[in-house]
Parts: structure tokens; sequence; C-alpha cells
């Protein structure tokens, strides 16, 4: 067990220093990047998605709509741009649709 730190330091500061501590920030990272989509494509979106998963720098989504697909298709650089600011770093490089 750690020793205990009897300095006052602010909430969010602890918590990133346990999750650097415990080399959680892969999932984290996932985490987010699946609550990024869910807020930045609304619910129009996200009633026909039924997976966010990122690997690797890469968020690979499944959606039931091949339509929706092929429109989201046409964005994609803009929607990683826009989940990467969402983020506050450049998290995702690409984006696969399926």
């Amino acid at each position: 067990m750690a020793k205990r730190n009897n300095s006052h330091i602010p909430l969010s500061e602890a918590l990133n220093e346990f999750i650097k501590e415990n080399k959680l920030q892969k999932g984290m990272d996932k985490v987010n990047a699946k609550d990024a989509w869910a807020k930045l494509m609304g619910n129009g979106v996200n009633n026909y998605t039924n997976g966010v998963e990122l690997k690797n720098e890469t968020l690979y989504v499944s959606l039931s709509s091949s339509v929706l697909r092929e429109e989201l298709s046409m964005g994609k650089s803009k929607i990683v741009a826009m989940l990467n600011e969402e983020l506050g770093r450049e998290l995702i490089k690409k984006i696969v649709l399926r």
C-alpha cells in the first residue's frame, strides 16, 4: 500500500494521480471515447449505434443503418476532429464504421 500523503490536493489531481499510478489511462480513454460519441452524435445517431470501441487510436462504430453509415462516412475527418476536441487531446486518428 502506498504511503499516505498528508498535503492537501484537489480531488481531480488525486484521481489523475491514481489513474496514472495504476495504469488505468487506456480504460479511461475507451470510456471517454464512447461517452464523447454519444454526446456529440445525439439521439438520432445513437438510436442506430450498436457499439463503440476504441482500439489503438481507431474508433470502431457498429451501426444498424447502412444509410446512416454512408452518410457518416462522408464526414469522417470532421467527426474525428470533433471527438478529439471533446476529449481534449489527439486520441482518435481514424474511424471505422461497420
